[in-house]
């Protein structure tokens, strides 16, 4: 399992800005992303997950108005989103919060306030989804809303896939027998029933596999199943 770090997407299509931003967060040691347009935005959080999206609004392509609707409405992507824009007239601003941005940065901005409120956001974001998710190569399970995406989308599992995959993220390096698995998700006492577990797997297997070809369950033949790393 992979420990989510802050990973922050730059959407400016100004190269001289988003340079500016880019190295003052390099030095707060975060993980960046640029972009110089709205649609090379998109294809970004299409194919990798991030912390934070600092969004200009004037952007050649798609404009940020539009990259927030096919981000919240298309893609239904949460991520936490702080406009940097010149546009300062008060109907722009309400209509971006109620598009789901988080906050409002006025060009020309400080640098030391920008990093500040991403700070905040960043530790607001912590406090409230970190604990509770759990990510491997492109597979995220949120075991508070009980949700897992591979590659942005949801996988619809049965309850018993859940808990079987829950199990092996949450524990990586172990190898779960036939008996731990079907004890564990079932909450019953296992009495030597093979083909469920094997069911169960596979079909685990060919959901993901849908999504993504790597392979995220190994058989460790005589023994059982685990994480593959």
């Amino acid at each position: 399992m992979d420990t989510i770090q802050p990973n922050i997407l730059i959407v400016e299509d100004d190269e001289h800005i988003n340079n500016i931003i880019f190295d003052v967060l390099q030095r707060e040691n975060f993980i960046c992303t640029q972009a110089y347009s709205g649609s090379e935005g998109i294809m970004n959080v299409t194919r990798q997950e991030y912390q934070l999206i600092i969004l200009d609004l004037m952007l050649p392509g798609l404009p940020g108005e539009d990259f927030m609707h096919q981000l919240r409405i298309n893609l239904s992507i949460e991520t936490p989103v702080i406009i940097l824009s010149a546009k300062d007239k008060l109907d722009h601003k309400l209509n971006l919060f109620k598009l789901g941005a988080v906050d409002y940065v006025t060009k020309p901005f400080e640098v030391e306030e920008l990093l500040a409120r991403i700070h905040v956001h960043l530790k607001r974001t912590s406090r409230t989804g970190s604990v509770t998710r759990y990510r491997h190569k492109n597979l995220v399970l949120n075991s508070e809303t009980l949700n897992v995406k591979v590659n942005h989308t949801d996988l619809k599992l049965t309850r018993q896939e859940y808990k079987i995959l829950e199990l092996l993220i949450k524990n990586p390096e172990r190898v779960f027998t036939k008996q731990d698995l079907y004890e564990l998700a079932w909450e019953d006492i296992y009495i030597g029933e093979d083909k469920t577990i094997t069911v169960h797997i596979s079909n685990i297997r060919n959901k993901i596999k849908q999504h993504d070809e790597q392979t995220y369950i190994d058989t460790i033949w005589g023994i059982g199943f685990r994480l593959k790393k």
